[in-house]
């Protein structure tokens, strides 16, 4: 993955901080070797350091000091900015009480230093969110700029919004595609990259649908609109990206939470410890030190950053290889998917049908070729994937007739072609070689003399039996739901290593098993759906998690599913799989190492065992850890290829 060029406002920001540090680190060696205090031998001595270091705290703090001002004026007063203010402004003012009493001077420098690490933190999480950013605003730029509508024959740019459906529009090469529709002129390939994240571009032609998003790479096409800006593909993504956040994650609420609570407790315990001790023991300097140094560890960037930014990531990561999440919630669910049940036809076969088998294979060319001539006419997809296979000129001149329920009979006056099932076959009195394996039998005989058999069958996608066997190794349960006969399904199911499976399903049919399922599976249980997204809405929306395959283009896939993959391709399934799984391990890690560290540090502190410094690194050093640990959700991630392409089988 490349590195994510920072934006102008972070650039800013880290000049400064080097600035910043740069300053403190030359006041800092200097004050330590010769104790800037003493270099002007005066009561006032300490005046020099304090205005050394007020202008470093000045440059590297002002915008903390102005938003916990601000923040403060809108009613709220308990957030990080407020401790950072009270801590180190705490410790400004006990190094001046000190050197006006004539004591050692000591805040100066760690007042400095508290802020200083804390925009280094700031900085380090800006970077991971712009990093992640980039991965989900990448889908920002399928927006559409203007579209070119043809009106009284005339070309008219205008924006998106101003065309409607049935106007025609005309996408020149270079071009985004502003608008979902059919091209009715011209022939293009498009990029749909941005949309599938798919590297290979798609070839259209006249007829073909297109969908907003995608680039028009080399010739001009006109396009008649079905669908208006508001309800084309680009706006149903874009909304669906720019709303992910605002479906949060069990750990972020708890997290949200905690903080509301928290930071108010620990502000009232470090008073305590401030001003109790301070009370019996008259020993006011320690104790507000000790109790400023609580009040810095205490502050909980760590979580509060680090947590929603690990889903943030996470999520980023799956837009960037085009699986959408549509929250934080679900990516955190989906780490506990066991149960999932795929629809079979378009989700785990390709949906459509071809040649799979020819019988006997040495006379399979004459088989075809006979077979094309007498369905060359039809646009049954049976008829379509036998003139596909035999991939040559039809002859022409048979007269072909229909025999219903039967098959077609072909004749040109010199021989006759029957192609069809078994029953044109017995009626015509040809003795032909039944063929046993699963699929649509199509039976070819030539002037009464039977002359082989094609088998056809919906194809198995390549990938499926890979993700299968991935999904089976990671123990989960696999079930297929089909309207395929039992003898079908029991196939597809031992071929791929299904754990279950389904058979004779009519569509409300599916809905009530995935209903059944979810019913008695247990609580701890996640059971998800998966789906071609047209026509399984309702399976979808009853599952704990929908995951609608190959989704760009259907309005049903992203209203009703959870998790969207944008290309049709099953492994997206195992890789957010794999997201997920690393997005909870980072949070879970994140947590553990936030609270245990500061609890420790916190312990230290009120017991004076440990100096504001070791306080500065239980809150940034740890915020920065945790923001870093983070960064790795959005890494990259290997996408299995698939190693075999799995044999057909019956629809």
């Amino acid at each position: 993955m490349k590195s994510t060029a920072m934006s102008r406002k972070q650039k800013r920001n880290l000049v400064r901080i080097l600035v910043a540090l740069g300053l403190f680190a030359v006041i800092f060696a200097v004050d330590k070797s010769i104790v800037l205090a003493d270099v002007f031998e005066s009561p006032l001595g300490w005046l020099f350091p304090f205005a050394l270091y007020l202008a470093v705290y000045i440059i590297i703090g002002y915008d903390v000091l102005w938003k916990a001002v601000r923040n403060i004026a809108h009613g709220q007063v308990f957030d990080e900015n407020f401790l950072m203010c009270v801590a180190t402004l705490g410790a400004f003012g006990l190094a001046i009480y000190r050197g006006v009493s004539g004591q050692e001077i000591e805040g100066f420098d760690e007042a400095c230093a508290v802020l200083l690490f804390y925009q280094v933190g700031e900085w380090f999480q800006s970077y991971a969110t712009g990093k992640s950013r980039k991965s989900i605003s990448s889908l920002m730029d399928i927006r559409p700029d203007y579209a070119n509508v043809k009106r009284d024959g005339d070309l008219e740019r205008v924006d998106p919004s101003e065309v409607k459906a049935g106007d025609v529009i005309v996408v020149n090469p270079g071009e985004r595609v502003p608008l979902d529709g059919v091209i009715v002129r011209g022939a293009s390939t498009l990029d749909t990259k941005a949309l599938t994240g798919e590297s290979l571009p798609r070839d259209v032609c006249e007829g073909g649908e297109v969908i907003s998003g995608c680039v028009n790479l080399t010739s001009q096409i006109e396009v008649r609109v079905t669908k208006e800006v508001y309800d084309s593909t680009v706006s149903k993504i874009l909304d669906l990206v720019e709303n992910a956040s605002s479906q949060k994650s069990k750990a972020e609420n708890f997290i949200t939470k905690f903080a509301k609570f928290y930071t108010p407790a620990v502000v009232g315990i470090a008073v305590l410890l401030c001003v109790l001790p301070g009370i019996i023991t008259g020993d006011w300097s320690v104790w507000v030190y000790r109790a400023l140094s609580f009040l810095v560890v205490s502050c909980p960037c760590a979580l509060v950053i680090s947590i929603p930014l690990s889903f943030f990531a996470g999520i980023g990561a799956s837009s960037r290889y085009g699986i959408l999440v549509k929250g934080s919630n679900y990516l955190e669910k989906f780490n506990h998917a066991n149960i999932f049940v795929f629809d079979k036809t378009g989700t785990l076969t390709k949906g459509n049908f071809a040649v799979t088998k020819i019988s006997p294979s040495e006379n399979g060319d004459e088989i075809l070729r006979l077979a094309a001539i007498a369905e060359r006419d039809s646009d049954h997809p049976i008829a379509k994937s036998i003139v596909a296979a035999y991939g040559k000129p039809v002859e022409g001149g048979y007269t072909l007739t229909n025999v219903a329920g039967a098959g077609i009979i072909a004749t040109n006056g010199k021989s006759v072609v029957y192609c069809g099932n078994a029953k044109l076959m017995t009626d015509n009195g040809i003795e032909f070689v039944n063929e046993t394996d699963l699929g649509t039998v199509v039976y070819v005989a030539r002037d009464g003399e039977f002359v082989g058999s094609i088998l056809i069958a919906d194809e198995i996608k390549p990938e499926t039996k890979e993700v299968i066997d991935e999904l089976n190794g990671m123990g989960c349960k696999t079930v297929m739901l089909t309207g395929d006969n039992e003898g079908i399904a029991s196939s597809v199911a031992t071929e791929l290593g299904l754990t279950e499976y389904r058979a004779g399903l009519l569509p409300q049919n599916k809905v009530e098993e995935v209903s059944r399922m979810t019913e008695e599976k247990d609580k701890k249980d996640v059971l998800c759906f998966v789906g071609d997204g047209i026509n399984d809405a309702p399976v979808l929306m009853r599952s704990d998690i929908g995951i609608a395959m190959g989704g760009v283009g259907s309005d049903a896939a992203i209203e009703a599913s959870d998790i969207v993959l944008m290309k049709d391709d099953l492994r997206g399934i195992s890789l957010a799989k794999r997201i997920a799984k690393k997005t909870m391990a980072i949070v879970t890690q994140n947590i553990v190492f936030s609270l245990v560290v500061k609890l420790a540090i916190l312990v230290l502190s009120a017991f004076g065992i440990t100096n504001m410094w070791v306080a500065v690194f239980g809150d940034v050093g740890v915020a920065v850890l945790a923001i870093l640990n983070a960064i790795r959700v959005n890494s990259k991630y290997k996408k299995p290829r698939s190693k075999t392409a799995i044999g057909a089988t019956a629809a």
